[in-house]
């Protein structure tokens, strides 16, 4: 899988409403076929800063820089943020999630 992670830091003025100004881009990359997953959290250092973990199947990557909805955000969301996002982008060789051994909680009974 492609494994994405983003970081925006959003214009103060926008921060509380961020999720509300990319929610139709989040909602529309959520719905791509091979599309895994694509979570925003909001930093607990700093409010203006989000960090956005997507996954996409192999041969989903391509489709999804190329969609309407990626090129609307493109011209949508940088007049909210503050600089160009850092990312970080690779692919794993799994498809899903794996458990944090390390930090195995025991099973309910």
């Amino acid at each position: 899988m492609i494994f994405i992670t983003a970081k925006f830091r959003v214009k103060p003025e926008y921060a509380e409403q961020w999720p509300q100004i990319a929610a139709e881009f989040t909602e529309a990359t959520r719905a791509e076929p091979g599309c895994l997953w694509f979570d925003w959290s909001r930093s607990l250092d700093d409010p203006t800063e989000y960090v956005l973990v997507e996954a996409f199947q192999d041969d989903a990557g391509a489709a999804h820089v190329q969609s309407d909805h990626f090129k609307k955000a493109q011209r949508d969301l940088p007049p909210h943020l503050v600089a160009t996002p850092k990312i970080v982008s690779t692919s794993v060789e799994q498809g899903d999630w794996s458990l944090l051994g390390e930090m195995a909680v025991p099973e309910q009974g």
